[in-house]
């Protein structure tokens, strides 16, 4: 009876679709083009085709390398964004607070500020559709103000100053997004710059800071990578161009199918003379090792904190015409000795891939410098003054900071994991900010003179209660000693912007503090 069912369902089948399933399945192409095909044809519901096929990308890709991936049109705008160096909106930063939107700052000359939308603003509603009070992820917050340049959109303002609500036409204007988020002089002579990714800005922001700085007596600068993820391989290359000398190669890059490409220094950088320090740690990846490595390499520069991600692949992106994009790997990177910065992975072992970071923590590798083992086959030599270094994943530092694991208490990442800091930083300034710039009109004054009041580390305290979370007087007295400094650095962004966060900050950041060190001892 099976037999006599199974035949009939044949013989109901298109002919067009029993032709193919006749086909000679040798082919990898012609077993996917047919199974594609059964499917759409054949399956007892309906399917979406478009998901099926983006399901088999991912899936042939996921038995690559962890670096290979597809990403769908939404995807991909969110990743390129903050390379592209701008965006088009209306020119604010901004952060919600109980489901209402407040202005942190007005871009400078961007669209808001021109036409009087000012910091602690409230925007409560975009061409008359509420955004406030209404439950709304930042996401599509954002789709509400965000626009072509040129576009209009009315925006209804809550002010504390004013005894109704505001409405004001924003005209939307290209914004810059800064990859460059500190650069000042940290120490008399020693300027830093804070470089969180490597975007298509990133190096006429860095040349800009550092011809800033050499006016101010710069001979020394500290280049702070940590938990920079990487980006556009040849703008590293080209910050690198600036302290090398000509015909110091920099990188190179090759693959089953790609030819060898190298990249040499020109010779007519700005900062040869400069004596450089680069900080890494475990989340520097992929452009920042090309910079670290190169200078480490050619000797040229001194490399601190801990080994960094280890991501030495380099991905070419396939464009589809509906905005999607695939991010195939083609080549590795190799830095001027030959190290491949790669660590290793097992093709299609992403969960392993990813538990690299607690892997190394386990084994004491973030915490204790001997605990770092390399085998002889991963041993190289610098080209200037053949100092040993070691390839096999990431670049480690000359320098090793270990992670100070007890330097925030197990209550004080639960405060950040509940978004209680931040919260109580935005509603403290938003009640304070005409006070605070009154007694504080320049960010000097405020670093030197500002204390956080007992009262607002209490309104933390109390509403972590609230919320089931208690701690010991003992731990919360550890809490305390790094808790002061960040809420006073979340006021200065606040207040001022990423690098006078970051000048507040890195007074307790022990790699930044290391590097003083090291140049204080040369």
């Amino acid at each position: 009876m099976r037999h006599h069912i199974t035949t009939l369902l044949l013989l109901l089948l298109p002919l067009s679709i029993s032709a193919q399933l006749k086909l000679d399945a040798s082919s990898p192409k012609a077993k996917l083009h047919m199974a594609e095909s059964a499917i759409s044809n054949l399956y007892v519901d309906a399917v979406d085709e478009g998901k099926l096929a983006e399901d088999a990308i991912r899936g042939m890709l996921k038995e690559l390398d962890p670096h290979s991936t597809y990403s769908t049109p939404k995807e991909v705008r969110a990743l390129t964004e903050p390379l592209q160096g701008e965006f088009e909106g209306i020119g604010v930063q901004f952060n919600m607070i109980e489901d209402t939107l407040i202005v942190i700052q007005t871009i400078t000359n961007g669209p808001s500020e021109k036409v009087g939308i000012l910091s602690g603003d409230r925007i409560i509603a975009a061409n008359d559709t509420a955004i406030a009070g209404v439950k709304m992820d930042r996401e599509d917050v954002m789709k509400h103000l965000r626009g072509p340049k040129g576009s209009k959109v009315k925006l209804t303002v809550v002010r504390r100053s004013a005894g109704k609500p505001l409405t004001f036409m924003v005209t939307r204007d290209k914004i810059p997004v800064h990859s460059v988020h500190a650069a000042y002089m940290i120490r008399p002579q020693t300027g830093y710059i804070k470089i969180d990714n490597f975007g298509s800005n990133t190096y006429s922001e860095f040349m800009s800071a550092v011809e800033d700085m050499l006016s101010q007596g710069m001979d020394k600068l500290i280049i702070d990578l940590q938990d920079n993820g990487g980006g556009y391989l040849q703008v590293a290359a080209m910050l690198a161009n600036e302290m090398l000398e000509r015909g110091d190669l920099i990188v190179y890059t090759e693959g089953r199918k790609s030819k060898r490409q190298d990249y040499y220094a020109d010779g007519h950088g700005t900062l040869k003379d400069i004596e450089v320090c680069v900080l890494v740690n475990e989340l520097s990846a992929s452009a920042s090792e090309i910079l670290a490595g190169a200078l480490q390499d050619q000797d040229r520069g001194m490399v601190v904190g801990r080994r960094s991600f280890g991501k030495g692949l380099v991905q070419r992106p396939l464009e589809f015409s509906d905005g999607s994009m695939i991010r195939l790997t083609i080549a590795h990177y190799y830095t001027p000795s030959g190290r491949c910065i790669q660590k290793p992975y097992k093709k299609g072992d992403l969960k392993e891939y990813e538990m690299d970071f607690d892997n190394r923590l386990k084994r004491g590798e973030l915490t204790n410098r001997d605990s770092i083992h390399f085998s002889d086959s991963l041993r190289y030599s610098t080209l200037k003054k053949q100092r040993t270094i070691y390839g096999g994943g990431g670049i480690m530092p000359d320098e090793f900071v270990p992670l100070d694991t007890m330097q925030y208490t197990r209550f004080h990442r639960k405060l950040a994991a509940k978004n209680l800091i931040v919260t109580t930083t935005l509603t403290y300034v938003d009640k304070n900010r005409k006070r605070l710039k009154r007694d504080f009109p320049t960010f000097e004054r405020f670093n030197a003179g500002f204390e956080v009041p007992a009262s607002m580390t209490e309104d933390i305290r109390s509403e972590a209660k609230k919320q089931g979370l208690g701690a010991t007087d003992e731990e919360w007295q550890r809490t305390l000693t790094y808790l002061r400094p960040q809420l006073k650095a979340l006021i200065a962004r606040d207040l001022w912007d990423m690098s006078e966060y970051y000048q507040v900050m890195n007074e307790y950041n022990d790699i930044v503090k290391r590097a003083i060190e090291a140049f204080a001892k040369r």
